[in-house]
């Protein structure tokens, strides 16, 4: 019955688009079909460099003065990868590396063609944008895995970032390493001047009389131009962490491993306050310790201990109105879950996680309030063959909700060039509590993932999980499969995420229960010499169709977004039109923003115009408009944002969300929705920041502050001060929140 549904639906809504564009996406397919993907293979023998060791101390200035670089011979062939494939470099690059005992150093001149004129900037925050800067940025594979590397980033004006990177498919952007740079900026480019410690990178201890490699890449984005170039040669189509290309850094002469250690203590002192109307209910005014240690027991090993757990520098989540019928993902922001989570994210996507670190710290009671951390520990173990990696938590009990311990464990082995599979077990055990009356209670999950690229342009991925509830005694399963093909002319996918009804993942996360996705699509990727101002047009289409994965077919919902123009122009500005054919069969309770939608089947089309500006500029902007019918009724969605930064030292930014919702529902109801959002950032230098943000969202009338000045005195070594006001009806408040942090880090390695 679903099926002729679906499929009568579709015959009618086939002729309501658009012929343009199915013209368009015809074009399209033959066009891929013509043509070649220009991807190349890995080289059979990587090229080779050399680091030179010095003579004499070098300073860490950015001005690359001392006499050891003029003997270093520089790397000058980068190849290039935006606008286009090939060809020219407008904006050369050199790199000269040398080391001594303890560091290694890596000297960049990045010609501009304007010289300063030219340098492209957005702030002087640490782990920056790479899309909208001017970037260099080295990776290395030290235990010449092919298919991990650590990236060492900077900017014109010494940002810095570090990033792991796990089969150039996941990234860990959250990852920090001690090293140093300092830049400079001249007439004709700039200067950039890296220390990295031996003790920064995890390499095999040397054998004596074998000559030490280690796999390297270098990118440079010249952001005026887009300009990316890379070195060695690396396809368009994928990024400069795919190791398999990577060049071979000889003649270093490393120390043996040591086992070093990396400490980290904290001091803390936090004011919070709770009040609703102007009775005050709750009051905090305390003093706290802790801190965590890193051991690098080994090479392969390290150890990572955290006592009397803290995050009060973290970033706060923004306010979402959700009109979806699935749950909203919310990213981890804190530190010690950060590190190194790219080890467990080959196990599942956005829809699907069996272990997902957020679900650590939250009390399970109703309003899954947050719960204190006593103490934690963390062991990787990683080679070029396999990974093992185990995480335990003790969280603290809390008036009403028990005390908790999690673990999970997970082991990945690496086959072939790019291959690897893995298997990840999570066990979550709630403590019993008397005074609530709650028993004693267990959650288990037990999952295998691999991800299988039989050629550098094809990747399958694939994952199998099930939960065991103590609760419930029932077995649950989810699981995923994904088939993706990228090369430079096309991007081709079909992606099957499944989850049962009594799939129960209490480390996890799910989109939602009971259902099945399948999801094929792809788009051309266009560089048409007959519009010299675009550098990238990708017009293309996805389907998505969920069902029942219990009533197995039982039709859900689906959607077609169809995207005939998405289109980045030479400077990188961006525009969007498509139009999104969209079937609901509503058979559960469900009112997003409380708009009660009675059950039944709907159909409508959702059309979407997107624009922004070069986001590089001092000035940029950015607005979209979603329209067209909502279920029974009419939705108009308006988003704009503006950002001014006269310097990089200082960034101003404006966000406004506009919801008009008309006869919709059960009521036939009306509901216009906005959410204001402004910010701000100063930046003496990339170590001494302050920014706050405001937001105010007129449904739950709800307005939050916060403001956090961060400085970092040593390297990793930080001085927080952090302020938080959340307010319910802001104009007469009801629920008032205040927080104020002041904390101290210190970091020392041994």
């Amino acid at each position: 019955m679903r099926y002729t549904l679906y499929f009568s639906v579709l015959s009618i809504i086939k002729h309501r688009l658009n012929t343009i564009a199915l013209a368009t996406m015809l074009s399209i397919g033959h066009y891929v079909q013509a043509q070649q993907t220009d991807n190349f293979p890995p080289p059979e023998t990587p090229v080779s460099i050399s680091a030179f060791k010095t003579n004499s101390a070098i300073t860490i200035d950015g001005q690359l003065n001392e006499a050891d670089w003029n003997l270093a011979v520089p790397v000058t062939n980068f190849f290039r990868v935006e606008p286009v494939q090939g060809g020219s470099i407008k904006n050369p690059t050199e790199v000269r590396i040398l080391f001594d005992d303890k560091n290694l150093y890596f000297g960049i001149f990045a010609q501009d063609s304007l010289g300063k004129k030219g340098i492209r900037m957005q702030d002087l925050s640490r782990d920056f944008n790479g899309l909208e800067n001017d970037v260099f940025g080295i990776q290395i594979d030290a235990q010449n895995t092919k298919q991990y590397a650590v990236s060492f980033q900077t900017t014109p004006y010494g940002n810095q970032q570090d990033v792991q990177s796990f089969n150039d498919n996941n990234r860990d952007e959250d990852w920090n390493a001690l090293w140093r740079v300092r830049t400079e900026r001249t007439d004709k480019g700039y200067y950039a001047e890296f220390a990295i410690p031996f003790k920064s990178i995890r390499y095999d201890k040397p054998i004596e009389g074998v000559p030490v490699e280690w796999g390297i890449t270098f990118f440079r984005l010249a952001r005026k131009d887009y300009e990316k170039t890379v070195f060695p040669a690396i396809p368009q189509s994928f990024s400069e962490n795919r190791m398999t290309y990577a060049a071979k850094l000889i003649g270093l002469e490393v120390p043996p491993p040591s086992a070093n250690i990396r400490i980290e203590p904290y001091a803390l002192y936090q004011y919070s306050e709770n009040k609703t109307g102007d009775l005050v209910t709750d009051k905090l005014n305390e003093p706290k310790i802790g801190g965590d240690v890193k051991w690098a027991i080994n090479p392969n090993a390290v150890l990572d201990l955290t006592i009397n757990t803290d995050f009060a520098q973290a970033d706060v989540d923004r306010a979402v109105n959700n009109l979806e019928r699935f749950n909203i993902f919310f990213p981890e922001r804190r530190q010690f879950f950060l590190e190194n989570s790219g080890i467990w994210a080959g196990a599942g996507g956005s829809r699907v996680r069996p272990f997902f670190s957020r679900t650590i710290g939250l009390s399970n009671s109703f309003n899954a309030s947050p719960a204190p951390l006593d103490a934690g520990a963390r062991y990787t173990d990683r080679d070029e063959n396999r990974t093992i990696a185990v995480l335990a938590v003790r969280q603290r009990e809390t008036d009403d909700s028990p005390g908790s311990t999690f673990g999970v464990a997970r082991y990945t082995k690496n086959y072939g060039a790019e291959n690897n599979m893995g298997a990840m077990v999570t066990y979550r055990l709630d403590d019993s509590l008397n005074d609530l009356g709650v028993e004693s209670q267990n959650n288990t999950t037990i999952s295998i993932d691999g991800l299988i690229r039989p050629k550098p342009d094809l990747t399958f991925t694939y994952l199998l999980s099930t939960s065991l509830d103590s609760e419930t005694e029932d077995n649950g399963f989810a699981g995923r499969i994904g088939i993706t093909s990228r090369t430079n002319k096309y991007y081709m996918g079909y992606i099957t995420d499944f989850v049962s009804r009594d799939y129960a993942p209490d480390m996890g996360f799910v989109a939602q229960k009971d259902f099945m996705l399948h999801s094929p699509g792809g788009y051309a990727i266009l560089r048409p010499k007959w519009l010299p101002f675009v550098r990238r047009w990708d017009p293309g289409v996805f389907f998505n169709y969920f069902h029942d994965f219990e009533d197995f077919g039982k039709f859900q919902q689906s959607n077609l977004y169809i995207f005939p123009i998405y289109t980045w122009f030479k400077d990188n500005s961006f525009v969007e039109a498509s139009f999104t054919p969209t079937w609901q069969n509503i058979n559960f309770d469900f009112a997003p923003l409380g708009l009660q939608i009675a059950q039944g089947d709907y159909s409508y089309t959702r059309y979407l115009l997107r624009y922004n500006t070069d986001q590089s500029k001092k000035f940029s902007g950015s607005i979209s408009y979603d329209f067209g019918n909502f279920y029974d009724g009419t939705r108009n969605t308006l988003t704009g944002g503006l950002r001014y930064a006269p310097l990089p030292h200082i960034s101003l930014t404006a966000d406004y969300e506009y919801n008009n919702i008309n006869g919709v529902g059960v009521a036939n109801d009306n509901l216009d929705t906005q959410l204001y959002t402004g910010g701000l950032r100063v930046a003496l230098n990339p170590r001494v920041q302050l920014s706050t943000f405001y937001q105010y969202n007129s449904f739950d009338e709800q307005g939050r502050w916060n403001v956090r000045f961060s400085w970092e005195y040593m390297p990793l070594s930080f001085i927080y001060l952090v302020f938080n006001d959340t307010q319910t009806n802001v104009f007469d408040p009801v629920q008032q929140s205040t927080q104020f942090i002041s904390k101290i880090t210190f970091l020392k390695q041994f």
